[in-house]
């Protein structure tokens, strides 16, 4: 597997978070990632010490990051959207659609940029109350 940044990566932080809600400390959370215990300290500093709150989480009906690595490939090599769809084991009209809205113009289609900007179509606009409310936070620290 290639080596992305966490930071890019949703799979990759809900691996991390799902760590810390074990109990783990930071550097036994970034262990199966196999990221630095700095990164894992900045993510964490980011997010205000709380997993931040997601929407679809990106599960279910939504595509993985796999399916869209194979998008990204089959493309390339000239596929159709029919054949890449039965090779993904979904509609034509689903990878049009991941197509069109995750290409930028004039590049190719690429499964790391699509994968991030689906994950934040998919966030909630709504930062944490812990993150934004300073004197709550503090009181919870305490």
């Amino acid at each position: 597997m290639a080596n992305y940044s966490i930071l890019f990566r949703p799979d990759l932080l809900q691996v991390f978070w799902a760590g810390m809600q074990a109990g783990n400390f930071i550097t036994d959370a970034v262990i199966p990632i196999n990221t630095s215990r700095r990164t894992g300290r900045t993510v964490l500093a980011n997010a205000g010490g709380v997993r931040p709150r997601r929407g679809r989480n990106l599960k279910g009906r939504c595509l993985t990051f796999t399916q869209r690595e194979e998008i990204a490939i089959l493309r390339a090599q000239g596929q159709s959207l029919r054949a890449i769809g039965e090779v993904i084991g979904r509609s034509a009209s689903t990878v049009s659609r991941e197509l069109r809205r995750n290409t930028k113009p004039g590049t190719a289609y690429r499964a790391t940029s699509a994968h991030m900007l689906a994950y934040e179509r998919a966030s909630r606009p709504k930062p944490a109350k812990l993150h934004t409310n300073m004197a709550l936070r503090t009181v919870v620290e305490d």
